[in-house]
């Protein structure tokens, strides 16, 4: 890959990193509920799920994905189904402060945010796409092909990892005073909770 090919790369991944989707969501809630350093655990699974993409891309399997309405279709409605259930355990669950404004210390383990960041990630089938559009614009099948994967994601996850981290869980974290008070949390997940759904929603009109 040539200088002036990765900065392009460079750019359209910064472009790309800054676009608000459902791990953007997923990371500024991390952030204002569990801490902007523990955020990067869901930080990480997404990260995990970007590489799969670009594996299945890498591997053909994107190109049936692209071709097969029922394949796409069926990750389509997963994805969608579980940002939709995300959104509804948010909507209903109770704060993660009493009502007198003291915290209740509840904490999600970082497997479990690893988990989540994958699957939110994962689920969504417009990614295959997109890294199956993308990702040849940067990869000569006329070189060694190891070394041009190897610096495409990894230019891919440390952009993203750079700007959910410090650009939307940083942001985030600036908000947190308002998760201090009960109706400042509830408040917080009415809106993570509405933001989950709308984008499940988004998800599934995209044709």
């Amino acid at each position: 890959m040539t200088l002036s090919l990765w900065f392009s790369l460079l750019t359209a991944c910064i472009v790309i990193s800054f676009t608000p989707g459902a791990g953007a969501i997923n990371t500024m809630n991390n952030s204002m509920r569990q801490g902007w350093r523990t955020s990067i655990w869901g930080i990480l699974g997404q990260q995990i799920a970007l590489l799969i993409h670009v594996v299945i891309v890498a591997a053909g399997v994107g190109i049936l994905v692209a071709n097969s309405p029922t394949l796409f279709a069926i990750i389509r409605y997963a994805g969608a189904a579980y940002l939709v259930y995300l959104g509804i355990r948010m909507l209903l669950s109770k704060p993660d402060v009493a009502s007198d404004g003291t915290s209740t210390g509840h904490r999600l383990s970082r497997r479990s945010m690893v988990s989540r960041g994958i699957l939110v990630n994962l689920l969504n089938p417009k990614a295959i796409v997109f890294f199956l559009a993308f990702t040849p614009q940067f990869i000569n099948t006329d070189q060694p092909l190891l070394g041009q994967y190897a610096l495409y994601i990894g230019t891919v996850i440390a952009v993203d990892i750079l700007v959910m981290f410090f650009f939307f869980a940083g942001t985030a974290r600036t908000f947190q005073r308002f998760t201090a008070t009960y109706r400042g949390a509830k408040m917080l997940n009415i809106l993570f909770g509405v933001l989950f759904i709308l984008v499940a929603l988004l998800l599934l009109l995209m044709h």
